[in-house]
């Protein structure tokens, strides 16, 4: 099913989608295909094409991953609940209470989505490394994420890009028997038809917030 959005509409409609995921219907490999391989036009440094995507249908070990990221979640909620980031009128703090309850709804969920999704890449950064070192790195990796999600989003499926299972990447890298030492983890994704397809754009900070032109 393709939902024959505009690009404008695809780009300004793709959400972080956790309580609309439809958790009871099946999703179909050939599906998952299309949009990785879609995702593997984006380009990367060097021409390198490093990445790796581990697709997760086996219920055993989603409730590992699961567990491995409620581990992490509690506590960085707990956290973040007692900070104000924004003044009051800032669009991010009208909706902070929606984000943390769509946000623990996967976490109490998170092993019954059809499927979850690893990306990785091919090495491992040193530690203490510079900017460049880790913009060269992740920007041969992060854009065929969102490559991936905005494919999903086209054919009426959804995910959302989550990292907190990350401080227990190793554990994960056992799970998968994904080599550790040689390949990084990037996030956990679910992966699943939403409820509905009617997505809008979000409200954001005015563009004069964050726009610069030639100096801050």
């Amino acid at each position: 099913m393709h939902l024959n959005l505009t690009p404008d509409e695809l780009l300004s409609t793709t959400r972080s989608v956790r309580k609309r995921l439809d958790l009871e219907r099946p999703v179909e490999r050939s599906v998952v295909e299309e949009c990785v391989e879609l995702a593997m036009q984006a380009p990367t440094g060097s021409n390198a094409q490093g990445w790796h995507f581990v697709v997760v249908e086996d219920a055993a070990k989603k409730a590992a991953l699961a567990e491995l990221y409620g581990r992490h979640f509690d506590p960085y909620m707990e956290m973040m609940s007692g900070l104000s980031l924004w003044g009051d009128d800032d669009p991010r703090t009208s909706r902070k209470d929606a984000v943390s309850a769509s946000a623990k709804f996967l976490r109490d969920h998170f092993h019954e989505v059809p499927m979850l999704l690893v990306p990785c890449i091919e090495g491992r950064l040193p530690e203490n490394s510079d900017a460049f070192t880790q913009a060269s790195f992740w920007g041969s990796l992060l854009p065929a994420v969102w490559s991936f999600m905005l494919a999903l989003r086209s054919r009426g499926l959804g995910s959302a890009w989550t990292t907190l299972h990350l401080p227990s990447e190793k554990e994960a890298a056992e799970v998968l028997g994904i080599p550790f030492d040689r390949v990084t983890q990037a996030g956990l994704f679910p992966v699943a038809y939403t409820v509905g397809t009617d997505f809008r754009p979000a409200s954001r900070t005015p563009l004069g917030q964050v726009l610069h032109w030639d100096t801050w």
